[in-house]
């Protein structure tokens, strides 16, 4: 730690921090004088509306409310930034700097606060926090960054209007918040830097008013608000909304009358659309509606105005699909294959999910998984039986970017991802590791490998198997293959990650 500096010494000597400083103080008295129409009400109410980061809270929590993709990873990034930014101003920037505040005597007693801060002066951790959620809001979608930074703006411009900050405090504090939402993107990459490979184009009618368009939604997914939003882009679109156990039985009739099957819902409805769709030879239209999304997102569809843009035009991909068979049936899957651990999961996500939400849900059964007592899963390799806590198969490779979770880049690159975990007696300590890790092909606890077709055999009757979020059963033997380019879907080709 430095020793304590007295930054508010004012000196007309030649060195250059003293007339630095003798200029910053020069700044915050030319601040009190000038009058501010209309800021003697706002700014003070604004300054303390960010204390503790609960004006920032407030603001990711409207924007997650809006219910995009891109306005949720906004949010979550900006509050990511905003956490390590006061880590850091905590931590090391109030303590090495010791500033006194400034005398309050130029600052009108109307422009002051009821309560002053304690803390020292230099940075202005303020600043820090609107510097970094708005920058990391900015740099995962700019249209949100642009309607957060005039207010991240006013409020570190209120600590020096209020008089609690030096204009330097400010500007370094707002320094160290930008600083603190570029590492935050550095360890956790935005769409943006994720660098996709050119799509296979495939022909797919283009409909400018949606005519031809027959979308089923699953009501249960809580979509009615998307597909209002994707009708008034597309009129003529045919919009078919029914419950979840409903959905296969419109799904069929849909592709009866349909040039386009459209279906909106989580990453199991789609799974039964893509399944039509491939039988009646239709293109499929897809709008994310579920909680996790996973297919809708790494296709590049993240709303009602990217698909619509994509019908309106014409403008589809061809995407590779996984199927699975074997003694008791086969399968589609659009995303990943599991058998062990994941499927106790999934089913402890779908019991609670209607109750407490996607998320909480699935951390529930991630803790009861983590902390169940059971043994592991047996599969004949080779000849040879090995005990398994977790065989993961996702439909292309899951490449991981920083500590950001694994995505697919292309949807038609021909391989299975294959994960393994294998068994011991310590199965959370495993599977945690292999989480942290990332795809570790030589390691005694997990492994990967690509492949394009996988045999597995011996497995017990009965045994669970997930696919897409949804749980099956199966037993005997189990063949995963590839379908390559296989399905044709509308996606943007001009979309910005």
């Amino acid at each position: 730690m430095s020793p304590d500096l007295d930054l508010t010494a004012r000196t007309t000597g030649r060195n250059p921090l003293c007339r630095l400083l003798d200029a910053d103080g020069r700044l915050f008295e030319a601040a009190a004088a000038w009058h501010w129409p209309g800021a003697e009400r706002l700014l003070p109410r604004l300054s303390r509306s960010a204390n503790h980061g609960v004006l920032w809270f407030a603001t990711a929590a409207a924007m997650a409310a809006v219910r995009t993709p891109r306005a949720r990873r906004a949010a979550a990034r900006g509050l990511a930034s905003l956490t390590v930014a006061s880590l850091a101003i905590n931590t090391i920037g109030k303590r090495s700097v010791r500033r006194a505040r400034p005398v309050l005597d130029p600052v009108p007693l109307v422009r002051q606060l009821k309560r002053q801060p304690i803390t020292t002066s230099f940075p202005s951790g303020h600043a820090a926090s609107a510097a970094a959620f708005a920058t990391g809001v900015a740099l995962e979608s700019p249209a949100w960054g642009a309607a957060v930074a005039p207010v991240a703006f006013s409020v570190a411009a209120s600590r020096v209007y209020t008089g609690v900050h030096f204009p330097s405090d400010v500007l370094a504090g707002a320094a160290l918040g930008a600083g603190a939402a570029f590492l935050v993107r550095r360890l956790m990459p935005t769409r943006a830097q994720v660098r996709r490979p050119a799509r296979v184009r495939a022909e797919a009618p283009a409909l400018p008013e949606g005519e031809g368009l027959v979308v089923v939604a699953n009501r249960d997914s809580g979509t009615a608000d998307r597909v209002r939003a994707l009708q008034g882009a597309l009129p003529k679109a045919e919009i078919v909304e029914c419950a979840a156990e409903e959905v296969g039985d419109e799904l069929a009739k849909a592709a009866a009358r349909a040039r386009v099957l459209g279906v909106c819902g989580g990453d199991g409805t789609v799974n039964a659309a893509a399944g039509i769709a491939l039988r009646h030879g239709l293109p499929l239209a897809v709008l994310p509606g579920g909680t996790l999304n996973h297919f809708a997102l790494d296709l590049g569809v993240e709303d009602e105005r990217d698909l619509a843009r994509a019908v309106r035009h014409g403008e589809a991909v061809l995407v590779d699909a996984g199927r699975y068979a074997g003694d008791c049936g086969e399968g589609l899957f659009l995303n990943t294959l599991s058998l062990g651990v994941y499927p106790e999961l999934v089913r402890v996500r779908e019991s609670w999910s209607h109750r407490i939400g996607g998320w909480p849900a699935g951390l529930l059964g991630a803790l009861r998984v983590l902390r169940a007592d059971r043994h592991p899963l047996e599969v004949e390799v080779g000849g040879e039986r090995w005990p398994l806590w977790l065989l993961f198969v996702g439909n292309g490779v899951y490449h991981r970017m920083g500590l950001a979770p694994g995505r697919r880049t292309d949807l038609a690159d021909g391989l299975l991802d294959v994960r393994v975990v294998h068994g011991s007696r310590r199965p959370a300590l495993r599977l945690l590791a292999a989480a942290a890790a990332g795809p570790l092909t030589r390691s005694p606890a997990h492994a990967a490998v690509q492949v394009d077709r996988l045999r597995l055999t011996g497995l017990a009757p009965g045994t669970p198997l997930a696919y897409d979020g949804e749980v099956t059963s199966v037993s005997g033997e189990v063949t995963v293959e590839k379908l390559p380019q296989a399905l044709t879907v509308y996606r943007p080709v001009r979309t910005v990650f």
